[in-house]
């Protein structure tokens, strides 16, 4: 099982794969963080669901006031 290509070539093309693979691994770090980022970022989302967040406490906010007024307003 002795190969007839040199020595000096085998890692020649061992040194370009790792060279390659790192710079495939340094290339997907870098949009998987870029990804993350986005997805995180609140700013997006609180634009666009400012209003009915704002929407739902209000209506919770009403439904706990009458119920606690309730509390104490029994006859």
């Amino acid at each position: 099982m002795t190969s007839s290509i040199p020595v000096d070539v085998l890692e020649k093309r061992a040194a370009d794969q790792r060279r390659q693979i790192h710079n495939t691994v340094t290339e997907l770090r870098h949009s998987v963080k870029q990804t993350v980022k986005e997805k995180l970022d609140v700013k997006p989302y609180a634009r666009e669901y400012l209003w009915p967040a704002a929407g739902a406490m209000a209506f919770i906010g009403l439904i706990l006031g009458y119920s606690f007024t309730g509390m104490f307003t029994r006859d």
